[in-house]
């Protein structure tokens, strides 16, 4: 989740529709201009005691950002505390428990995103070894409950800690103990950007199944493969799921504003400060009637924090971002920007992805989605067979769309090695989530503690 910070520039107050409107607008580019956002959360452990460290504690979430800064980071704070970093490779960020997260950079290709990460992953295992703190690529916290996690000091978090158990009974969970894959990436006009939010949106639950990596929750499987991706479905139904607008004629930005003016607020960031809007409209703040903000209207900041508020499967902003996986180690970060690239970045590709999908009903893909956490790659599609099936179809697809793209490295390889570890997924029928159970059921005995030497 982004990180805002207090600022000195101009900042308009919003006057008209055309406004609300700018952002998604404003991120239309050329081809030649697409570029390649991954972030990437992973969950953070003590070695000696596998506890999830607290924010103040010596070795704890502050230390480790301190300690990053020797590679050149440069620090956030909020109220006084370090609460992220920023760089050259985009920003470190906390999660709510104190999940560490790479936002990394608009990248031009995926030999550059691989990079990244590996980098990433080098100074945090380096900070790691000193502290005697460890990572664990993850969907969700495996042994964990909420009451054994920290809370990080960042104030939009208490606000949403408040009104989470309100609006879903698994909205804390999400907070708490989830980690996410996610890719951000570009469109050229309105009608690309509908394009491949359709398809892009109507394959997430394959990405799902491919990443699903979440079947433990409080040391015993829980019956799910994705157990993250099941948790969004009882999170706030005002800001998850599918979308069925999406997919009407017409679809584009306008609908998306309307979208977002009925997603209930969370905040107001006004002096450095969060104020707490947990559930207040933002078309009433358009009109000055904010209860929290009397006869205050909001300004362009106010309407991008409020952007960064929902949470459906795909998200627009002024790019697009695919929000369907589980959190995993190195291979899988480098592998799910390079599965969308593939389909989304080639137009050959992405007609083809959406020839896939177009017919399936609203219902079809309702029913899709609400399979997948519990049967991956097993659960049935429209028109019959398996998602396997369909899987490999597409990774077909992807792999042309990112061969055709002729993005090389220093060694000539093009980008379509980034999908081995997905093509080994697929060839085997058995997700990441599968192995990690025949392990606990096998050589792990049930000890559950040795995925802290499994993962990552």
């Amino acid at each position: 989740m982004s990180t805002r910070e207090a600022s000195d520039r101009e900042d308009p107050i919003i006057e008209s529709r055309d406004q609300l409107v700018a952002p998604m607008q404003a991120g239309e580019k050329p081809k030649s201009a697409w570029r390649i956002g991954t972030e990437h959360e992973k969950l953070v452990y003590k070695r000696d005691d596998f506890h999830a460290p607290s924010y103040e504690e010596p070795c704890g979430i502050r230390d480790i950002l301190l300690n990053l800064r020797r590679f050149g980071w440069e620090p956030v704070e909020e109220n006084g505390k370090v609460i992220a970093l920023k760089g050259d490779d985009g920003a470190v960020s906390l999660e709510p428990a104190g999940q560490l997260e790479l936002s990394g950079a608009p990248l031009e290709n995926l030999h550059q995103t691989c990079a990244e990460t590996g980098r990433h992953l080098e100074q945090v295992k380096e900070i790691g070894e000193r502290c005697g703190v460890g990572f664990l690529g993850l969907g969700m916290w495996p042994d964990k409950t909420r009451e054994e996690l920290p809370i990080m000091p960042k104030g939009r978090y208490d606000i949403m800690l408040r009104h989470m158990p309100r609006v879903g009974k698994l909205g804390l969970d999400m907070m708490l103990r989830t980690c996410t894959i996610q890719v951000n990436l570009d469109y050229a006009s309105e009608a690309d950007m509908a394009k491949k939010f359709r398809t892009s949106l109507a394959l997430q639950p394959l990405a799902t199944a491919l990443f699903a990596n979440s079947p433990f929750t409080e040391g015993k499987p829980n019956g799910f493969l994705s157990y993250r991706s099941h948790i969004w479905s009882d999170t706030d139904p005002h800001r998850t799921g599918m979308l069925p607008f999406v997919f009407d004629d017409g679809f584009g930005y306008e609908r998306w504003v309307d979208y977002m003016l009925d997603v209930p607020m969370y905040f107001v960031f006004r002096d450095g400060k969060y104020i707490d809007a947990a559930g207040l409209s933002f078309r009433d703040f358009l009109e000055g009637n904010l209860s929290v903000l009397p006869g205050q209207k909001p300004t362009q900041s106010d309407w991008w924090d409020h952007l960064s508020t929902a949470f459906p499967e795909v998200r627009l902003k002024s790019f697009l971002e695919m929000r369907g996986a589980d959190g995993g180690p190195w291979s899988r970060i480098c592998a799910l920007p390079a599965f969308w690239v593939g389909l989304l970045y080639d137009q050959t590709a992405l007609d083809a992805a959406w020839d896939l999908v177009k017919d399936w009903t609203m219902e079809e893909r309702e029913e899709l989605r609400s399979a997948v956490p519990r049967l991956a790659l097993d659960a049935p599609i429209p028109g019959g067979g398996k998602l396997l099936d369909l899987a490999r179809e597409v990774m077909q697809i992807t792999r042309s769309g990112l061969a055709a793209r002729a993005q090389l490295n220093s060694s000539g390889d093009n980008e379509t090695g980034f999908l081995e570890t997905l093509d080994e997924i697929v060839a085997s029928g058995k997700v990441p989530a599968q192995r990690l159970l025949d392990k606990y059921n096998g050589e792990w005995n049930g000890d559950i503690r040795r995925i802290y030497k499994y993962s990552f």
